[in-house]
């Protein structure tokens, strides 16, 4: 099932985070624990203030972070 509808408009923090992650790990930076640190309280952060739904913060970590999506 397609569900990258998941992932549109999303808060400029997440998107900014996401960019971020996905360049440190194309780049195999040391630091990746941080920017996946920084993307995870990022979806966190959005969640809590409302500004994403609790399926797109599943979806986005599944899929970023646990690579199970």
């Amino acid at each position: 099932i397609d569900k990258t509808y998941l992932e549109e408009n999303l808060p400029a923090s997440i998107q900014k985070a996401i960019t971020e992650y996905l360049q440190g790990e194309k780049d195999r930076v040391l630091h990746l624990d941080c920017l996946s640190d920084e993307l995870y309280g990022a979806i966190n952060a959005n969640l809590w203030g409302g500004c994403i739904t609790e399926e797109q913060a599943n979806y986005l970590r599944n899929k970023y972070l646990y690579g199970t999506e």
